[in-house]
């Protein structure tokens, strides 16, 4: 019987443990610092409503994941939903992706489109080339659009006074394509909530149904090379362990912190049935607001209620980590950590990645993966580090 211990509840964490509890022969331990599972996939309630920390919507491209998760916990399909950016100096809402048809509605329409013109003249010529965030919009779209709405909304969302710091994203030669209406990018995935008046809360029991899972948990010490763990003062030894906390604080930050953002979430019940339009979900502000978006939960969960409640997140740097940052040194410093990683342990999920782009959807993947790679190499690995690569989501 072999022995595995996985750290940490959240999404990643439960995903994993469902993956591997369908593998003869291991005997599996979880341990979770909360009084709970799921993290801020948890179902709370306020005011009467259910909400999560922040919206998480089920967001897809990838067919086996929503069958699976289907399967266990009915998603109610939302493939009308759509995203509204607002504009403070035009006082006005344009859908996101940014589309033709709220562009040519747009005070500097002129402007815009004969930088859209000459965008794709350079493209066409393979001109564009971009090392940062900032490079890449402009390329693809101008300066006047950039400066409009995505310069500010990305200070604001990374604290940042400079987009060109924002370096770790898949630049694409062909640049941004603008979409011709509000629908155009969302037509293709799935997308939807559980129809679960409690969320994802029946997911995180059943996933971890057969293993052994310990609330208000944490260890103590970890020797992650021979792989024991103390905890509450005992040494336990696991032959394969699987981590999604923060991949700095496995080591104890020894090769240095790495850097995240934290999100502050306000909650607003509002006495109207519905206060967004029909089929709009999510509000983002691309403005001096300090808040980022707001959401109303009702949109995705459903619920029936003569209020309704709205969801305002604040970005702060107070060492939450909700969002790993999208610098090139951060990350080569959390591979830094994954290389040394030994054989048969595992770093996955968001904070265990240290990825931005890691997403319900995502976990799951992940979890698929794993569970391939234990089967496939029956606990031995040929060339060592090899486990932290997991194939591109």
């Amino acid at each position: 019987m072999r022995k595995v211990l996985i750290i940490g509840g959240g999404f990643a964490g439960c995903a994993a443990a469902h993956q591997l509890s369908g593998i003869e022969n291991l005997e599996i331990d979880l341990i979770e610092k909360a009084s709970f599972l799921g993290a801020g996939n948890k179902t709370r309630w306020y005011g009467g409503h259910p909400y999560t920390f922040g919206p998480r919507h089920f967001l897809t491209p990838y067919e086996d994941v929503f069958k699976y998760l289907n399967d266990i916990l009915p998603i109610n399909l939302c493939p009308e939903h759509e995203f509204l950016s607002y504009v403070e100096k035009d006082n006005d809402f344009y859908a996101y992706p940014i589309n033709m048809q709220d562009v040519k509605n747009m005070p500097e329409f002129e402007e815009i489109n004969n930088e859209l013109k000459e965008c794709k003249r350079q493209i066409k010529k393979g001109h564009i080339q971009a090392n940062n965030l900032e490079e890449y919009w402009i390329n693809s779209v101008g300066k006047t659009l950039y400066k409009k709405m995505i310069e500010p909304y990305n200070k604001k969302m990374w604290l940042v006074d400079d987009v060109k710091k924002i370096d770790t994203f898949k630049w694409s030669p062909k640049g941004v394509t603008i979409k011709d209406g509000p629908r155009a990018a969302w037509d293709n995935v799935y997308s939807g909530y559980p129809f679960d008046k409690n969320g994802y809360d029946h997911y995180f029991t059943y996933a971890t149904s057969a293993i052994n899972v310990f609330l208000n948990t944490s260890f103590e010490k970890i020797d992650i090379d021979r792989k024991t763990v103390v905890i509450d003062g005992n040494e336990k030894k696991y032959d394969i362990i699987v981590n999604t906390i923060g991949i700095d604080d496995l080591f104890s930050k020894k090769f240095g912190a790495l850097p995240y953002l934290g999100r502050k979430l306000e909650l607003i019940v509002l006495p109207v049935e519905e206060a967004f339009p029909k089929d709009v979900f999510f509000l983002y502000y691309t403005g001096s607001e300090s808040f980022t978006r707001l959401v109303e939960y009702k949109k995705f969960t459903k619920h029936k209620s003569k209020n309704t409640l709205i969801g305002m997140e604040i970005p702060v740097d107070n060492g939450g980590k909700d969002y790993p940052m999208p610098f090139k040194s951060a990350q080569l410093l959390a591979l830094k950590y994954l290389k040394t990683l030994p054989n048969n342990f595992y770093s996955m999920g968001r904070a265990g990645s240290y990825l931005y782009g890691i997403d319900i959807d995502d976990c799951i993947k992940q979890s698929f993966y794993l569970k391939d790679m234990i089967k496939e190499d029956n606990f031995e690995y040929p060339v060592p580090g090899k486990q932290y690569h997991f194939p591109e989501l």
